[in-house]
C-alpha cells in the first residue's frame, strides 16, 4: 500500500515522526458510521457518482489535521490503493491552484508528462478524476481546503474511494458531505496531552486541579497545550498553578479587526484564513516572549520560509547566523511545540501559527530588514541549486570546480543524493520562486531570474524531459512575469521561445504561433538578432507542422536573410541549415524549382563548411527532387556526386542508402546490370556496418529536422539488405 503526501506546491512525502494521538473517540466513530451512512442525495434517490466525502471542520489549533491524519491510519487498510495527500491552502491563506493541486497528485500516482505541460486545468481536473477512479479503492486526503470547487475538481468518480477533507469551515457546495466539527479536547484527554507534552509527569498528576485549569486556560486546544506543555517542559522548577496564572495574564488579541483584514485580503475564498483562537494566541504570546533575542528572531522570520518548509540551511540564512546555530535552535522550536518535524533535518511551520507568526514579523521587523532576510535566503537558494546541478557534470569540469570551493553543508557527494535534497525540497523551491517574483517593488527580480535560472538546469539535470516539463513551463511563465515588469526585451524573448518550444511539443501549435510572434517583437524590441532569428525559424518549423509550406517557406527566408547580414560561424551553418530546410518546405508542396534551387545552395554552404556527411545529404535530397521532377539522368549524375561526398565522409550507412538510390536511378533508365551492382554493394556496407566492431559513422555534419526528406535516407539504408536480396 503506498502512502503518499502532497503538500502545498506538492511533495510526495508520507508523514514522519512518532504516532502520537490524544482523545477525540466520539469523533472517530462518528467518522467511520459516516462511511457507509447514506446522504441525502442517495435517500432521495438520486446518489451522486462521486466518492463520499468526509468533513472534519475546526478552527486552527483545534487539531483537525491529526484528526484526519489518525482516522485514515486506522482505516488505510481497507483501502488496497494507499493513501494520497494534498494541502490545498498555502501559508498566509493563499488557496493553491488547481493546476498546481493536479499536477502533484498526478505525480505522486507516478503519472508525468500527460496532460503535457501548459494545458487547460479543465484536462488536468479530468485527468487527476480519471486516475484517482482507475486506480484500486483509495483514500484522498485533502487539508486546508479553502472552498468547496477544490474538493470538486479533485474528488474520483468512484464511490469505493474515501475523500477525507479538512477546513475551517462547511463545504456546503459539495453533494452528501458528512462534516464533523471539532471543539476542543475532552478535559481528560487534554490533560494527558498536557502531561506527554511537559515531560515530567508528576507536576501535572501531582495537582489535578491545576492542569485541569491550564487545559481550561488554553481552550482544550491541542496547539495550545502543545505549546503550554513543551514551555512547561523547559521549566522543571516552574509550576503548573504559575504557567495558568503567566497564561492569563496575556492580552486577548484583537481578533474582529485581523478577520476583518484578512476577508479583504483574500475575498474570492469562500472560508478565508481563520486568526488563531484566543487561547491558542495567548499561548503563542507566552513562549515567543520568553525566547531569548535571537532564536526569536529566527521564528518571527520563519515566517518567510517558503510553504512553510524549514531547514538549517533555510533558518541560517534568514537569521544571519550559522548553519549550527541554526540546527539547534530549530531543535529547541519543535520541543516547544512551535515547529513540526518531517525528517532528517526537515522542519514545517504548523499552519494555526503561520498568522502570529508573520503578525510578530511585521511588528518587530523592519520592512527592510525583512527584504534582506528574503534576499539572503534566495542566494543560499541559488548556491544549493548551482551545486545540486554541478554534481552530475564529468569530474574536472568547470561546474565541479566551483562546487568544490563551496562550503561543505552546500556540497553533494554524489548525483543520487542531489535529487533527493531537490525531489524533498521541490514544493519550497517552486514556492521561493513564486514569492520572489510575486514582490511587487521588483526589488528580487535579479535574485529571482537567477533562481528560475538555477532551478531549472537542476531540475534538467536530475530529470526526464517529460517529468521536468510542467515544472519548466511554471518557472518559464514566472521568468516572463519578471521580465514584463522590468520591461526586459531580451528575457522576455527567452521565455517566451522557450513557452513556445514547450507548446509546440505538445502539438499546441496555434499557442507556439502566438508565444514565437510575441518573441519576435520582444526580440527586436531588444535589439536581440539571435533571439530573432530563433524566433524566425521557429515560426517556419510551426507553419510546417501545420503543413502551410508557403507561410513556412517565407518566415525561414526571413530567417535565412537575417543570418546572412552576420558572418560568424554559426550563423554560417545556420544558413546552410535553412537553406536545407527551405527545400524542404518546397519538396513538400511540389515546387521542384525552387527546392532544387535551395537543396544546392545547401549543398554548396555545407561543402564550404567542410561537412562532407551534410554535403552528401543535401546532394541527395537535391537528387530526389530532380527525380519527383521527372528528370532521371539529373538524378542519377547528382546522386553520383552525393555518394563521393559520402564516401569521404566515411558514414557507411549513408554510403549504404545512396547506392540504393543509385540502383532505383539505374532501374529508371534501364541500366539492370549497374542497379545490381549497386544493390549488392549496398548489402555489403550495410552488413559491415552491423558488425560490433566496425567504427561509428561519422554524423557530426548532419543537419536534419524531424520529417525532413533526409530522413528516408537512413530507413532505406535500414532496410537495404532485404532489397539487395530481392534484386
Amino acid at each position: 500500500m503506498t502512502d503518499q503526501a502532497v503538500q502545498p506546491t506538492g511533495t510526495a512525502t508520507g508523514p514522519t515522526g512518532p504516532h502520537t494521538f490524544t482523545g477525540r473517540d466520539r469523533e472517530l466513530r462518528a467518522l467511520r458510521d459516516d462511511i457507509g451512512r447514506a446522504g441525502l442525495h442517495t435517500l432521495s434517490g438520486h446518489p451522486p457518482a462521486h466518492s463520499r466525502v468526509l468533513l472534519i471542520a475546526g478552527a486552527p489549533g483545534s487539531g483537525r489535521t491529526a484528526l484526519a491524519e489518525e482516522f485514515v491510519r486506522r482505516h488505510a487498510g481497507r483501502y488496497p490503493g494507499g493513501v494520497f495527500r494534498a494541502r490545498l491552502t498555502d501559508p498566509g491563506g493563499v488557496p493553491v491552484s488547481t493546476e498546481r493541486a493536479a499536477r502533484d497528485l498526478l505525480a505522486a500516482l507516478g503519472i508525468t508528462g500527460t496532460p503535457p505541460a501548459g494545458c487547460d486545468e479543465d484536462d488536468l481536473c479530468d485527468a487527476v478524476r480519471s486516475a484517482l477512479t482507475a486506480s484500486a479503492p483509495l483514500v484522498l486526503l485533502l487539508d486546508d481546503v479553502a472552498h468547496s470547487d477544490q474538493v470538486l475538481d479533485l474528488l474520483p468518480e468512484s464511490r469505493e474511494c474515501l475523500v477525507v477533507a479538512v477546513s475551517s469551515g462547511p463545504l456546503t457546495g459539495v453533494p452528501d458531505v458528512r462534516p464533523c466539527t471539532l471543539g476542543g479536547l475532552d478535559r481528560a484527554a487534554a490533560v494527558e496531552l498536557l502531561a506527554r507534552r511537559v515531560g515530567s509527569a508528576p507536576r501535572v498528576t501531582v495537582d489535578p486541579r491545576s492542569a485541569e485549569a491550564l487545559a481550561e486556560a488554553c481552550g482544550d486546544l491541542p496547539a495550545a497545550l502543545a505549546l503550554m506543555g513543551g514551555w512547561l517542559g523547559a521549566r522543571p522548577k516552574l509550576s503548573v498553578a504559575d504557567a495558568t496564572k503567566q497564561l492569563g495574564e496575556q492580552p486577548e488579541p484583537p481578533r474582529e479587526a485581523a478577520a476583518e483584514q484578512e476577508q479583504q485580503s483574500h475575498p474570492q475564498q469562500s472560508h478565508p484564513q481563520r486568526q488563531p483562537p484566543g487561547p491558542l494566541a495567548r499561548a503563542f504570546r507566552l513562549v515567543h516572549g520568553s525566547l531569548a533575542p535571537t532564536p526569536a528572531r529566527m521564528l518571527r522570520l520563519l515566517a518567510l520560509a517558503p510553504a512553510g518548509f524549514a531547514d538549517p540551511q533555510t533558518a541560517s540564512a534568514l537569521a544571519g547566523c550559522s548553519v549550527g546555530v541554526a540546527r539547534s535552535a530549530l531543535e529547541e522550536f519543535v520541543r516547544l511545540g512551535l515547529l513540526r518535524a518531517l525528517g532528517a533535518e526537515c522542519y514545517e511551520v504548523p499552519g494555526c501559527l503561520d498568522p502570529l507568526l508573520r503578525a510578530e514579523l511585521e511588528k518587530h521587523e523592519r520592512p527592510a530588514q525583512a527584504l534582506l532576510a528574503r534576499a539572503r535566503m534566495l542566494e543560499r537558494t541559488v548556491r544549493q541549486l548551482q551545486a545540486c546541478r554541478a554534481v552530475c557534470e564529468p569530474s574536472g569540469s568547470e561546474a565541479r570546480k566551483r562546487m568544490a570551493g563551496m562550503p561543505r553543508s552546500l556540497r553533494f557527494a554524489h548525483p543520487a543524493e542531489a535529487r533527493a535534497w531537490l525531489e524533498v525540497r521541490r514544493p519550497a523551491m517552486l514556492a521561493a520562486t513564486r514569492m520572489a517574483v510575486a514582490d511587487g517593488d521588483g526589488e528580487l527580480d535579479t535574485l529571482a531570474r537567477r533562481l528560475v535560472s538555477a532551478l531549472g538546469r537542476a531540475f534538467e539535470a536530475h530529470r526526464e524531459p517529460d517529468e521536468a516539463a510542467p515544472e519548466l513551463y511554471r518557472l518559464h511563465e514566472l521568468v516572463l512575469a519578471v521580465a514584463e515588469r522590468g520591461a526586459l526585451h531580451r528575457e522576455r524573448a527567452a521565455a517566451l521561445l522557450n513557452l513556445g518550444d514547450l507548446d509546440a511539443r505538445t502539438d499546441r501549435l496555434d499557442g507556439a504561433l502566438g508565444r514565437y510572434r510575441a518573441a519576435l517583437d520582444a526580440a527586436r524590441a531588444g535589439k536581440d538578432p539571435l533571439a530573432a532569428g530563433r524566433s524566425l525559424e521557429s515560426l517556419g518549423g510551426t507553419y510546417a507542422e501545420l503543413g502551410d509550406w508557403a507561410r513556412a517557406a517565407d518566415w525561414y527566408g526571413r530567417a535565412l536573410a537575417l543570418r546572412l547580414t552576420r558572418g560568424e560561424r554559426a550563423d554560417r551553418e545556420a544558413v546552410a541549415r535553412l537553406h536545407g530546410r527551405i527545400g524542404a518546405v518546397h519538396t513538400y508542396a511540389g515546387h521542384w524549382d525552387e527546392a532544387l534551387r535551395a537543396w544546392r545552395a545547401a549543398a554548396a554552404a555545407f561543402r564550404r563548411l567542410r561537412e562532407p556527411a551534410a554535403h552528401a545529404r543535401a546532394l541527395a535530397e537535391a537528387a530526389r527532387v530532380q527525380e519527383y521532377a521527372d528528370r532521371p539522368h539529373d538524378s542519377l549524375r547528382t546522386c553520383g556526386q552525393a555518394l563521393e561526398a559520402a564516401r569521404r565522409a566515411g558514414d557507411r550507412r549513408l554510403e549504404a542508402a545512396l547506392r540504393l538510390r543509385l540502383a532505383d536511378a539505374c532501374r529508371r533508365v534501364g541500366d539492370l546490370r549497374a542497379e545490381r551492382a549497386h544493390r549488392a554493394a549496398a548489402n555489403l556496407l550495410l552488413t559491415e556496418a552491423e558488425r560490433p566492431d566496425a567504427e561509428a559513422p561519422g554524423d557530426a555534419g548532419e543537419r536534419r529536422e524531424p520529417g525532413e526528406p533526409e530522413a528516408e535516407d537512413r530507413r532505406t539504408a535500414e532496410g537495404g539488405a532485404a532489397g539487395a536480396d530481392g534484386a
